[in-house]
């Protein structure tokens, strides 16, 4: 009976972790917009105002699971998603072929891309990351299928974001268990990373996201942090030394003024920096629009400059993109699935411009929008949906991020049971 138990336990763990939330990445020169949702991968090419056309020899669908995560490299060439079904799939943004293939022991949570475009890395569930060499892939190059490398390990700490220097000399990697590690990336990084710079301890709950303040100052970034305690922290990563923490959801009137709210209703789900790195756009759960902090450089320091609302309907960003060509500031929220509904994957898109301007912040309206309705229709899919449904996503999303990234504590007689669940694929190195 107990066992009959544990195995049912499991089998509610495993539904609630597999809402994954709706993504959104941006080209760096706004060429084009991917969203994925569930397992769908939508692209639109802004420059010919029209869907992309996804080319991959395995076939589509192109990923079988819930997708969760996607990335643009910082030069604009590759695009990566990855994802549940334990495949990291690699495209050349010039034609939209997938030109590498990876396959995953577990599942992947979260993908970076080196600054000069030769190295994939992607972290998996179970806290390793793993290091793909990409060097020529581009245009009609086919890589076929690539072995990853080990490259570092968080031990058994699933590792929500990714990220590398801006002078790429580091690779930062944050995990459930609130660290963030940050690596000194290698010359051969297939031989592994074994030099660890620092830590950037302070983060009380799980660390969800990370991004860089981009100053002259400091040519490696200032790093930016947001996690399930409701804070942002600013870092400087060659000590690992906390220099400021902002309450973003206390400042944005999330918190009662005696600090007492659900516990984990309002973690950080993701931010993103400015051009100038002056500004960071910060995702609360709970919070219908997005919160705007100042980072004063010189002082080293983080404050709320204005909280940037969606009126009129029911948005609760999932992930956040900016276009530094464009100044614009693009924001996703959807989900997967959602418990007992027959909805097919939900997906909003909104976008907001001159966030790195002088003038306030707009939220355009969906004909102001770059590539208009076309490129909604491709991003959010033609079916309509109630606006309780995307309420309703929010929530869905706001318990799998609960279910997957606050540890559970298992008993002994538990851990069998859990065992014989798992579904790992080994990889013959």
């Amino acid at each position: 009976m107990e066992e009959a138990e544990a195995e049912a336990e499991v089998e509610s763990n495993r539904d609630n972790v597999e809402v994954a939330p709706a993504l959104i990445a941006v080209h760096p020169e706004q060429i084009s917009v991917a969203v994925a949702v569930g397992p769908d991968l939508r692209v639109f090419d802004l420059l010919a105002g029209s869907a992309a056309s996804l080319v991959d020899e395995c076939g589509a669908p192109f990923h079988k699971d819930s997708i969760r995560a996607i990335r643009f490299g910082s030069r604009g060439k590759l695009f990566v998603s990855a994802g549940d079904d334990k495949t990291v799939k690699i495209w050349s943004t010039e034609s939209w072929r997938c030109v590498c293939t990876v396959s995953s022991e577990k599942r992947v949570s979260a993908v970076a891309i080196s600054e000069d475009g030769c190295h994939v890395c992607f972290a998996d569930k179970f806290g390793v990351v793993w290091v793909v060499d990409v060097a020529g892939s581009h245009g009609h190059v086919t890589l076929g299928d690539r072995k990853p490398t080990p490259l570092l390990s968080h031990y058994c700490s699933i590792i929500p974001s990714l990220e590398f220097s801006p002078d790429g000399r580091f690779i930062l990697s944050a995990d459930r268990d609130s660290k963030i590690r940050v690596t000194n990336f290698p010359k051969k990084p297939l031989n592994g990373a074994h030099e660890i710079r620092s830590f950037c301890l302070g983060h009380t709950e799980f660390v969800s996201c990370l991004a860089f303040v981009h100053a002259r100052e400091c040519p490696q970034g200032l790093l930016v942090s947001g996690s399930g305690d409701s804070t942002v922290r600013l870092w400087d990563i060659s000590s690992g030394a906390l220099l400021d923490t902002c309450e973003v959801a206390a400042k944005a009137g999330l918190l009662e003024s005696n600090g007492e709210a659900e516990e984990h209703g309002h973690a950080v789900t993701d931010l993103c920096t400015t051009i100038s790195g002056l500004l960071i756009a910060v995702a609360i759960q709970s919070l219908q629009g997005i919160v705007l902090l100042s980072c004063d450089v010189s002082a080293q320091t983080l404050s709320v400059s204005k909280v940037v609302s969606i009126a009129g309907e029911a948005f609760v960003p999932t992930c956040l993109g900016f276009s530094p060509a464009e100044g614009m500031l693009w924001m996703v929220t959807g989900v997967s699935s959602l418990p007992a509904c027959n909805y097919p994957p939900l997906a909003r898109v909104r976008v907001i411009s001159s966030i790195d301007a002088e003038q306030e912040p707009v939220v355009l309206g969906d004909d102001e929008i770059p590539g208009g309705e076309k490129l909604l229709e491709t991003l959010q899919g033609s079916a309509s949906v109630d606006e309780s449904a995307f309420l309703a996503a929010a929530e869905a999303v706001k318990t799998a991020m609960r279910n997957l990234l606050i540890k559970k504590q298992y008993p002994a007689d538990n851990r069998e049971s859990r065992k014989k669940t798992r579904n790992d694929r080994k990889l013959k190195m």
